[in-house]
């Protein structure tokens, strides 16, 4: 059998494999070792798995990722995302959709100190539709708003997802937040446009209710200070080179520990059950890295990225044209794989063809500016049918709402999103503007 040939198969069991409900990392790894074996023999693959986990989970960089996951795990469990969005809400809540609009902009606020989609995802879920039914928003809408609105959790940074980018490509992790924060920030004022533009052709979706006193907006206003004060310290101080992404990091986690026990929200419990939730996401995700290694030697044995890199470089389409198709395909495996391993399992291939293309821009550029076109299409992927994982995630917490009528409430925010990345992709200077001012 080829090398082409073998690629393929190994790609048709693994997605086989994921859709009996195989843990995404022990598939790849899988896969992977039957594949280098079947290439290179045993004892070459003895050898290559006596050293590799070692040297991948020994990187000093992947640290960043439990001590993301902890300031994020120790937010929510005291209580600061009730607090976002009770005082976006006293902010915005009287105009039509404002609390739609205070769960995006309670998402973002979390978003600055969680990393995680998901985890942003099924805290506001619990934290924002009891409101969102208390005044009367459609159940869809509501539920789509919460979804989409959770993607913001990896669009703002910092971000796991751009962490495991940074580490797979051996980019700048710092200058990669950089990159984000400007198409973060679009997706928040895309996402309250959207649903004001809806509300107003619909206006059952979201009735207005009583506007708040401004002696009752301070109170919830303070709330937020210590939550702000977090994410002005570690992005701010990774912006400023104060401190590298995992001293912010862990900064930002003895901080939100210290808020937490200082506002007596954290008790001995909830602070273990932290700590627990940061291990198994942790381990989770280290397994998947250890799976994509594995998988990503046996496809490096096959030639298949190489062979792939020259027959687009030989095709003659434009670097645009293949940047898009390649844009496309995320899309397409987005809605039925998920996001981190989409991104693990595609960047061998996709990579080296992107940063080869010449868009006019230098390699490291277009490695930022790619990174940041993966990130928006992995969030329109978390919302797409027919996975949708943080649809998903909604329906689960809020359990008589049809999945269906999620995804139409989820519609509109996607067609927003795709209208996001298609000015990413045209105006590269949007992403890269920080980085080039900053260093």
């Amino acid at each position: 059998m080829s090398g082409a040939a073998l690629a393929l198969t190994g790609f048709g069991v693994l997605l086989a494999l994921m859709a009996l409900r195989l843990p995404i990392g022990l598939a790849m790894m899988l896969v992977g070792s039957l594949g280098y074996i079947q290439l290179n023999g045993l004892d070459p693959f003895l050898n290559y798995i006596r050293t590799t986990p070692y040297q991948i989970f020994a990187n000093y960089t992947l640290s960043v990722i439990p001590l993301f996951v902890l300031m994020g795990a120790f937010a929510e469990r005291s209580g600061l995302a009730g607090d976002l969005f009770k005082a976006a809400s006293a902010l915005v809540g009287h105009r039509r959709g404002g609390l739609g609009m205070a769960v995006i902009g309670a998402c973002t606020g979390f978003g600055a100190i969680c990393g995680s989609a998901v985890a942003t995802t099924a805290t506001f879920a619990r934290a924002a539709l009891p409101e969102l039914r208390r005044y009367r928003y459609d159940p869809g809408f509501s539920c789509g708003v919460v979804a989409v609105g959770g993607t913001l959790g990896i669009l703002i940074p910092p971000s796991v997802i751009l962490v495991v980018y940074a580490i797979s490509t051996e980019q700048n992790i710092a200058k990669l937040f950089k990159a984000a924060l400007i198409p973060g920030l679009m997706a928040t004022a895309m996402y309250c446009i959207t649903i004001a533009i809806v509300t107003r052709l619909n206006p059952a979706l979201a009735p207005a209710h009583e506007r708040v006193a401004w002696a009752d907006r301070v109170r919830p206003l303070l709330g937020v200070l210590p939550a702000m004060a977090v994410a002005l310290v570690v992005v701010g101080g990774i912006y400023g080179g104060v401190f590298t992404p995992t001293e912010g990091a862990s900064v930002g986690a003895f901080i939100m520990l210290l808020i937490g026990v200082l506002r007596r929200t954290l008790g001995l419990g909830e602070i273990r059950q932290a700590i627990l939730q940061t291990a198994e996401t942790s381990a989770m995700i280290f397994a998947i890295l250890l799976g994509a290694e594995i998988f990503n030697a046996f496809l490096a044995l096959t030639q298949v990225p190489t062979a792939a890199a020259e027959m687009i470089a030989a095709s003659g389409w434009g670097p645009y044209t293949v940047l898009i198709g390649l844009l496309l395909f995320y899309i397409v495996l987005g809605g039925v794989m998920d996001e981190l391993a989409m991104i693990l399992l595609t960047l061998p291939v996709f990579f080296p063809i992107v940063t080869a293309l010449d868009f006019g821009m230098a390699s490291d550029e277009v490695a930022l500016w790619f990174g940041i076109l993966v990130l928006v299409v992995v969030g329109i992927g978390m919302t797409c049918p027919p996975i949708g994982l943080n649809v998903f995630v909604v329906a689960s917490l809020a359990r008589d709402v049809p999945v269906t009528r999620i995804y139409r409430g989820v519609l509109p925010f996607v067609l927003s999103d795709v209208v996001r990345l298609a000015i990413l992709v045209a105006f590269p200077a949007l992403s890269l503007y920080l980085v080039r001012l900053l260093d």
